[in-house]
């Protein structure tokens, strides 16, 4: 339920024309989508804060959402929605370290990452892009 909330709202409050709803939607999907495959399969080493997730999940998170958030602006770019920038490319990278670590917290376990992963992406992104 969680998910498909938060994709709806930031969907319906800033579809298009905003690069923080942009990496909202990009961490929750592809970036923590991906981290939970890729810890499974391959994540041995375990974080210091959270024994229950790994380094190579919290990589894997971070990167995919951070390429999934290039990929939309530069979509939309093409599109003329926003105006892609280094900036832009700076804040996303920004925003999806901060994810990353938002989701590998264990307070986010005990809260539900699909709320806190967008909630953290919005804020932070409200900040940096």
């Amino acid at each position: 339920m969680g998910y498909v909330s938060t994709i709806t709202l930031a969907t319906a409050i800033y579809w298009r024309t905003s690069p923080a709803a942009i990496a909202a939607i990009c961490n929750l999907c592809a970036g923590d989508g991906i981290d939970d495959i890729a810890g499974r399969r391959f994540g041995s080493w375990k974080l210091p804060y959270n024994r229950n997730k790994s380094i190579v999940g919290t990589t894997a998170m971070a990167t995919c959402g951070f390429l999934a958030s290039l990929g939309y602006m530069l979509y939309f770019s093409w599109l003329g929605y926003i105006q892609e920038s280094s900036k832009m490319v700076l804040g996303f990278f920004i925003v999806s370290v901060a994810s990353a670590f938002v989701e590998s917290h264990p307070l986010s376990t005990e809260l539900d990452d699909n709320f806190t992963v967008p909630l953290a992406s919005l804020l932070v992104g409200s900040f940096v892009l």
